[in-house]
This record gives C-alpha cells, sequence and structure tokens, in this order.
C-alpha cells in the first residue's frame, strides 16, 4: 500500500470458527428460557414439560430458492434477480414460516429448534445474524429457541422445527373440515409479499407510503388469530404460504368439497394495486398466486359469522358447495386460472 493511501475501511472477514465454539457463543445469545424448558441447548436433547397435547411441524428455506442472499454471488444464471435478504431475514422468515404452521392449526407458541447449514461466504458473523434474527422472531412469537444444530454447507439453508401446544386434539382445527354452506375467509390482507419481492428484485418500483418489502422479509405468523378462530368454531383452516389458489385448494382436497373464491372480494395489502399496475397484473394475482403472506383462509359454518368476525379481523371471500374436489377462482369476468407456487423437484 502507497504510503498516501485511504485507509482499508472494508470490513474484515472473520477468522475461521470451529463448530463447537460457534454454538457456544449462539448459546449465550439465547434468552433466558421459560419454566417449562427444563433442559434447553447444551445437552444432546431438550426437554419440556408437556401441555396437553403436542403439535410439530418443520420446514426448510434454501438460498437461491427461498431468498437471495444480498451481495453474494449467485452462479445459477446470469440473468439472475440480485440479493435482497441479510442473514437476520433469512433467519426470522425461516422461523415465521415455521411458526406460521402451528398458527394453521389453532396451537399456542411452544418450541424452536434450529438447524443450518452455513456457507463460506456467511461465516460466523452471518450465522450470528441468522441466529439472531431467528430468536427474535421466536420471542415475538412467545415461543422459545431450545436448540439445533450447525454445519458447513455449499450454500446457505435452514431448517426450523416448531412445536406448539394444545390442552386437547379437540380444540386443534385441520385441513378436512369444511362442509357445504360453509363461508370462506381470511384474515389479514394478501399481496403484500409477492409485490415486496417484486420491488426487491427490481421488478417494480417501491410504491409511496406503503412498504411491502417488510411483508416478505419480516412476516408474522398468526398465531393469536389462529387460536381465536379454532375457538370460534372455524371447520377448516390453513395458511397461505404458496398463495390462496394453491392453499384453498388443499382445503377443498382435504374436504371433499368445491370452494368458489370471488377474487375482487381478495383484501389487498398496502402498495397492492401500484406494485401489481407496474407489472402488468390485475392486482388480485399478487393476492391469490405470490404466496409468503402468511394469513390463515379457513371455512366456518354461517351460525359462527358473528362469533370468528369478533376472534379476529377477517374478510369472506367465497363459499363452499358440494361437488369437487376443486377450487374455483373468478371475478367479474368468469372463471379465472391463477397457480399458485409449487416446488418442481
Amino acid at each position: 500500500m502507497r504510503p498516501d493511501a485511504p485507509p482499508d475501511d472494508s470490513p474484515q472477514r472473520e477468522p475461521p470458527t470451529g463448530e463447537w465454539q460457534l454454538l457456544e457463543r449462539l448459546h449465550a445469545r439465547l434468552p433466558e428460557p421459560p419454566p417449562r424448558v427444563l433442559r434447553g441447548p447444551g445437552d444432546d436433547a431438550a426437554v419440556v414439560a408437556a401441555q396437553g397435547v403436542c403439535v410439530t411441524s418443520v420446514d426448510a428455506m434454501v438460498e437461491g430458492v427461498h431468498f437471495r442472499l444480498r451481495d453474494a454471488a449467485h452462479t445459477e444464471a446470469p440473468d439472475a434477480p440480485p440479493g435482497w435478504a441479510e442473514p437476520a431475514d433469512v433467519g426470522w422468515r425461516a422461523t415465521a414460516a415455521a411458526l406460521s404452521d402451528l398458527a394453521a392449526m389453532g396451537a399456542g407458541p411452544g418450541e424452536v429448534y434450529l438447524a443450518a447449514g452455513i456457507s463460506p461466504p456467511m461465516g460466523a458473523a452471518g450465522a450470528r445474524a441468522l441466529f439472531d434474527g431467528a430468536v427474535a422472531a421466536a420471542t415475538e412469537a412467545g415461543a422459545a429457541v431450545c436448540g439445533g444444530d450447525i454445519s458447513a454447507a455449499a450454500s446457505l439453508f435452514v431448517a426450523v422445527t416448531v412445536v406448539g401446544w394444545s390442552p386437547s386434539a379437540a380444540e386443534l382445527v385441520g385441513r378436512e373440515g369444511a362442509l357445504p354452506g360453509d363461508l370462506v375467509g381470511v384474515t389479514g390482507a394478501l399481496g403484500g409479499a409477492g409485490a415486496g419481492l417484486a420491488v426487491l428484485e427490481g421488478r417494480a418500483p417501491a410504491p409511496a407510503g406503503s412498504n411491502p418489502a417488510g411483508r416478505v422479509l419480516r412476516p408474522r405468523p398468526r398465531l393469536g388469530e389462529g387460536r381465536a378462530l379454532a375457538a370460534a368454531g372455524v371447520h377448516a383452516m390453513i395458511d397461505l404460504s404458496d398463495g390462496l389458489a394453491a392453499d384453498a385448494g388443499h382445503l377443498a382436497r382435504a374436504g371433499g368439497v368445491r370452494l368458489d373464491v370471488d377474487l375482487e372480494a381478495l383484501p389487498l395489502d398496502a402498495g397492492v394495486v401500484e406494485v401489481a399496475e407496474a407489472l402488468g397484473w390485475e392486482p388480485w394475482r399478487l393476492a391469490a398466486c405470490a404466496g409468503e403472506d402468511y394469513e390463515l383462509c379457513f371455512c366456518a359454518p354461517p351460525d359462527r359469522r358473528a362469533a370468528v368476525e369478533a376472534a379476529a379481523p377477517v374478510t369472506w371471500v367465497g363459499s363452499v358447495g358440494p361437488g369437487g374436489p376443486e377450487l374455483g377462482l373468478s371475478d367479474r369476468r368468469g372463471e379465472q386460472t391463477c397457480r399458485g407456487f409449487e416446488h418442481r423437484l
């Protein structure tokens, strides 16, 4: 370096860290566990006091499939969209997505177990940031991170196991209970995650006065709403992770019924209309097809309508009829075709 050269202020990569040393540092970052956790990280397995029936789900996210790290080199295609997620966002998203499965069953939050493969560009600093994001999402939801595993990997992946609790199995809701005559409803607003991803990938400008990117980077599982809707007497429920066009179809198939959804009745998140216009799409396509909103879709008998409306902010978007199993999607022009997300293996 020349004597008059400016100092190098670029961030310096940490030296390689051993697995055990990193795990000890991650354990030290955990908040104090709740009393139900009798043994947490540090042993070969966690020990948790049982509380009724146990509800368990596993979810995984893989770099290049579910997210793209900002400032990472992506080699899968020269025209691949730019990266948009920080490691902390990845930890949050993976944990929130897994917890959303508990919300869909009407279970309460319990424990989170996090396994991650850390790619070379991430290093120990990236692993700590990812872990912090996961802990923050779990803590906000009322869950406790109780263990997991970590490994070196060619590309980043995160697998999250969540455990929820319910006083009894009778208080949980599955996908299969929809009956002819039921009303179809959704919580919250839809399309924000799809709009946010379009903004983050540079396919549409950010709409003024809203931040749809937040729905992508920091989704919120609807655990409180799920428990309230289960108590209000809904017959079937699912979280909207792959888009209503896919997930409502699961309700139809599980119940052996036909679900008819009015696409123009879907509640739209802030900024969806503007982003859809920039993409040249009908706004309902972002709401029905894009996925990752993590709201809840449910079927409820008409005589429980008032109880459901008192339980959570909901919008009624359709009805259940005989026949099927199939999902019908329509707007003022008639039947429409719309696909949600599905992995191609």
